[in-house]
């Protein structure tokens, strides 16, 4: 179902009529209905883009068959529903021929067969919309050898893991640095699971407004507040027999968190401003790039939802921690760059693959495809070489130049480049890095590191 409103165009001279229909099909808060009373009227208002047509057959200034031929050069594939005096079959065979939707004869039933007609049609609208979603998202075929790209061991204890998700209803956690393809992750267990024909539904928590969270997530009723003029179907209603995906859930406030928290444990959704008890069917699966235990600990998570969702935990390796994995991923991402501009393949010099593999990529694989990307842009002869590896934050940092340096002075230069970035927090650094804090302190008492 769209979240907003549903528009429907009304084409009828008869204004008493006019008005019978548009009331009638203005109960359902759902619908946005325009009403005109000539063909001329409904095309200069075409800018709207709505959903449905209700055309009458005679009309001041043209036929039904006349406007509907006009409606549909301009929006191909739209529903037109005719309603006529006309009782004639060979009129309304015509006008099925030509492609409108229905047609209906005026008479006292009429505005409970249009009623009911709509519904028909916005229910096939919503399947083939289905459909086509599900078509497009199953062609990228949820693989997991293609969704994550790899052969470190790290990264095949994440495939086992997936593989257990996929098989059980527990609710997952996915935790990582950004970058590291969460959503992937989470994508891969929905489209690979019994709920995969189902709607897989992602919310960023961190890019939704804090005043908005609950509307958004919960749906809300129209009148509900200042400016719901329609009810509003949430994320979790939408989600139905599907799979939910919750981004970035330590940005969740307190509040928010403890509505989170019924709607799991009752697994049903009241929508703001409602009463009606909508039952849920729904997978969960959350993501975040914090410490969830540690944050817990702050006060800033409950404790009691951290359990509900922790479920089965996957975490997800930083780039850096993956060894070769940073050369098979650029392969990877390079071929898809060629494949997609008509480019003929490109292949990395030794020089290029060393300087990828010194690099840390903070910004994980996501950083890594943004690299080679521009790399396959700058490079001549089909060739990538080590100055057209471009790392833009670094670069400015002037942390690797083109100069020789032992693998002692490049460990420096990273440490440095994240006390910068940490503001000279030794422990947040030491965290960072996985290495020991003392390592850090015996390299700034002996000078190494200033």
């Amino acid at each position: 179902m769209k979240a907003e409103a549903y528009t429907i165009f009304i084409v009828e001279d008869d204004p008493w009529y006019g008005e019978i229909l548009e009331y009638h099909l203005s109960l359902n808060p759902d619908h946005k209905v325009a009403r005109f009373t000539t063909g001329q009227e409904c095309l200069d208002n075409l800018g709207v883009r709505p959903d449905l047509f209700v055309l009458d057959f005679s009309l001041p200034d043209t036929t039904g068959d006349k406007l509907f031929g006009k409606i549909r050069n301009l929006m191909p594939g739209i529903p037109v529903i005719v309603i006529s005096s006309q009782e004639d079959i060979s009129v309304a065979i015509n006008l099925l021929k030509m492609g409108v939707t229905d047609y209906l004869v005026k008479d006292d039933n009429t505005k409970d067969l249009l009623w009911n007609s709509i519904i028909r049609i916005r229910e096939n609208q919503s399947l083939k919309k289905e459909v086509e979603h599900l078509r497009e998202e199953l062609g990228q075929k949820f693989s997991f050898s293609k969704t994550l790209i790899g052969q470190h061991e790290s990264l095949k204890k994440v495939f086992a893991l997936m593989e257990k998700a996929i098989k059980v209803k527990i609710n997952v956690s996915i935790t990582g640095e950004t970058g590291t393809g969460k959503e992937v992750v989470a994508k891969a267990i929905h489209y690979n699971s019994d709920r995969k024909k189902k709607n897989f539904v992602a919310v960023n928590m961190a890019a939704v407004p804090r005043e908005l969270v609950e509307s958004e997530l919960f749906g809300h009723e129209k009148g509900a507040f200042t400016g719901a003029l329609v009810r509003k179907i949430g994320k979790f209603e939408e989600a139905n027999g599907g799979t939910i995906f919750l981004d970035e859930i330590a940005e969740m406030d307190l509040n928010i968190q403890s509505k989170l928290l019924r709607v799991l444990q009752e697994r049903e959704v009241v929508r703001v401003g409602g009463q009606e008890k909508v039952k849920l069917d729904i997978r969960l699966i959350v993501a975040t790039h914090k410490n969830l235990a540690q944050e817990v600990k702050k006060g800033l998570f409950r404790e009691d939802l951290y359990f509900r969702i922790m479920g089965l935990p996957i975490h997800l390796p930083p780039l850096r921690e993956r060894g070769n994995d940073v050369l098979i991923l650029a392969k990877h991402f390079i071929d898809g760059f060629t494949r997609e501009n008509h480019l003929e393949p490109i292949q990395l010099t030794k020089e290029a693959k060393e300087k990828l593999l010194r690099y840390p990529f903070p910004g994980n694989v996501r950083e890594l495809k943004a690299v080679v990307d521009l790399a396959a842009v700058m490079c001549e002869n089909n060739e990538i070489k080590e100055n057209d590896i471009i790392f833009s934050e670094l670069r400015e940092e002037e942390l690797f130049t083109g100069e020789h340096k032992t693998l002692r002075q490049y460990t420096c230069d990273i440490i440095k480049y994240y006390l910068r970035k940490n503001n000279d927090d030794v422990l947040a650094t030491a965290r960072q890095l996985d290495i020991g804090k003392s390592t850090i302190y015996k390299m700034i008492q002996s000078g190494e590191i200033t």
